[in-house]
């Protein structure tokens, strides 16, 4: 290919114009960018002077290869040399004019985009007089069929100041990546995803619950690990506040950008929430997925659901979390195959309109309400039998899954891992003195639990808000316990269920060092008892101080009603369980298990 030759449709072009093309040739773009403004601004230019579609052919370091000239409608191609490969780009992108203002991929320009295996399509509709409003679209091979047909996706419009900060050449590799994979015969979803994790530190550094940013980033690496990623880099970055385009700063998202390129990273998770501006921004300017904290545990959440009410309560929470983020497809390319924050059982409504999500959304929220009113029931039937009810909450992988399987003799899935538990479980709990309780897991708690999986998991969490007794199992060997009790408290507070009797379990002291002496100190607050559930260390001090909160809220005593007051045994029967009537010449005797309360109601009946 000659340099500065110009090809195609050149009849009827004046010399300077010809010469004017020419110079199309010295422009050089950095490595890094998709298309510059100059260039457009140039291409517009000359193609709003002669009315006719101008293309160039552009290396991905930058060099323009080759200039071509076609009429209003199309351009032919130069002979384009560019790399062979089932699963390889040519290394060349075509960057060209729609003289008519529109600058979305035709037919011929996506067929041209497959054939010649381009690195992306990128088409500029040139708005005259001014240029600079111009907009442009740009398409790129994403995966292959089972045929082995490419598949393509378009995204824009954007405006010449955002194309300059597409970061072209992660998108590039990442779809060789995924080709690589399919023409491989690989399942995209055995390789684990390559990650890095971005902090920031600002605002003085330490949360309102004592966590600092280090400690925040170490967990969100456990969240990562959880979902299936591999982490290859973890980024702290210190702001006095964040930027509200980018978050940690436009050139820090340039720096991560190319770390990102020369190690081959998928995806980029943010342990704070993004706004769906900034979301949108950073991967514009980095050109890989990204994600940030409430993202990733809804994707977590995703992987956990296993019944019906826990799917519809994750695909609930996904929606709220996609709507506002619908903004187009974006520069995510989210469709490859899947991956860390785009499965679960929501995942085939990620990129439907607005309309269809809140449509979803709506008869979501009116399924999880009919399984709310069975809970209720439930509850209600309870309440009735005078069953006391205990529930187990506590930071996310705190042991309260082992408990409960310790203390009810159960096999509910149990695992060292964050979230393992997602749907509740309720089994029965035998006190001592004979007495019985119901006794609940639930959804473990997080630091900054996000307020969408609150809100879809009102119904679950309703179990918290009503039980008599709440177990507050905490790690204590974790360096961080107290925080994460703080936590914990934070979303009990959000709960209404603060006030709750609160039993204070100290769990895994197998795991600390001998002599350490904290078990002793622990042991000492009120309410509280040091255990550990694997080994059965002191569960029977544990259920003990179970039954001892617990006679607080249900008794049984007897009562004896004279036949003359057949209403009080009527309304003694609507209050609680009678265990056992006999008729007696005085009256009625009734054994009846109710609400510690409700005693006053009836003293003058009680016997002794």
């Amino acid at each position: 290919m000659a340099q500065n030759n110009i090809y195609g449709n050149l009849k009827g072009l004046r010399n300077s114009v010809i010469e004017e093309l020419k110079t199309l040739y010295e422009l050089r773009l950095e490595a890094g960018q998709l298309v510059t403004a100059e260039l457009a601004l140039k291409l517009a230019d000359i193609t709003d002077f002669i009315n006719r579609e101008v293309s160039v052919y552009i290396s991905r370091s930058g060099q323009v290869l080759a200039v071509a000239v076609g009429d209003d409608q199309s351009v032919e191609l130069p002979p384009i040399e560019g790399r062979r490969g089932v699963s390889r780009l040519s290394g060349v992108r075509c960057v060209h004019t729609h003289p008519n203002g529109n600058p979305a991929l035709s037919g011929v320009d996506i067929s041209a985009l497959k054939n010649n295996r381009f690195d992306a399509m990128v088409a500029i509709g040139v708005t005259s007089p001014d240029f600079a409003q111009s907009t442009l679209s740009f398409g790129m091979i994403t995966s292959m069929d089972d045929n082995e047909q490419y598949q393509t996706e378009c995204y824009g419009p954007l405006t010449l100041e955002q194309a300059e900060g597409v970061f072209f050449p992660n998108l590039a590799a990442m779809v060789e990546r995924i080709l690589e994979k399919q023409s491989g015969g690989s399942s995209l979803a055995q390789s684990a995803e390559r990650a890095i994790l971005v902090g920031m530190e600002y605002g003085g550094g330490v949360s309102s619950i004592g966590w600092t940013a280090e400690d925040s980033l170490e967990e969100l690496k456990q969240l990562a690990d959880t979902a299936g990623a591999q982490v290859v880099a973890k980024f702290l970055q210190k702001r006095p506040k964040p930027d509200p385009a980018f978050f940690i700063g436009k050139g820090k998202v340039q720096e991560l950008a190319l770390y990102v390129q020369q190690e081959n990273v998928d995806l980029c998770i943010f342990d704070d929430e993004l706004s769906p501006a900034q979301q949108r921004n950073i991967e514009q300017a980095m050109g890989v997925r990204v994600l940030d904290r409430t993202a990733l545990i809804l994707d977590i959440f995703a992987q956990r659901a296993r019944t019906n009410e826990g799917k519809l309560q994750v695909e609930l929470a996904q929606l709220q979390y996609t709507l506002p983020r619908i903004m187009g497809k974006g520069l995510s390319l989210s469709r490859l195959g899947g991956g860390i924050g785009t499965r679960g059982p929501g995942e085939t409504k990620l990129e439907v309109d607005r309309r269809r999500i809140r449509d979803r959304i709506a008869y979501i929220k009116e399924c999880i309400g009919k399984v709310k009113s069975v809970r209720t029931l439930h509850r209600a039937g309870r309440a009735k039998a005078s069953v006391p009810t205990v529930s187990l909450v506590g930071y996310t992988n705190a042991g309260k899954s082992t408990l409960l399987n310790t203390l009810t003799n159960s096999d509910i899935y149990a695992k060292d891992q964050l979230f393992a538990t997602l749907d509740p479980t309720t089994r029965q709990l035998e006190l001592p003195h004979k007495q019985q309780a119901i006794l609940t897991d639930t959804v473990g708690f997080i630091q900054r639990l996000p307020h969408q999986l609150v809100a879809a998991f009102q119904s679950t969490l309703e179990e918290v808000v009503e039980a008599d007794v709440l177990l507050h199992v905490i790690d204590v060997s974790h360096e961080l316990y107290k925080e994460q009790s703080n936590a914990v408290y934070q979303v009990l507070d959000e709960l209404g269920a603060r006030d709750k009797t609160i039993i204070t379990v100290y769990n895994k002291i197998d795991k600390l060092p001998e002599g350490s002496g904290l078990p002793d100190r622990l042991a000492k607050e009120e309410n509280s008892v040091c255990i550990s559930a694997k080994s059965g260390v002191n569960l029977d001090v544990l259920l003990e101080l179970i039954a001892e909160n617990l006679k607080l809220k249900a008794v049984e005593a007897s009562f004896l009603i004279p036949y003359s007051d057949s209403a009080a045994a009527a309304r003694l029967h609507e209050a609680g369980t009678v265990l056992e009537q006999e008729y007696l010449t005085e009256g009625t005797l009734l054994k009846v298990r109710l609400e510690a309360e409700q005693l006053s109601e009836f003293e003058q009946y009680l016997q002794k």
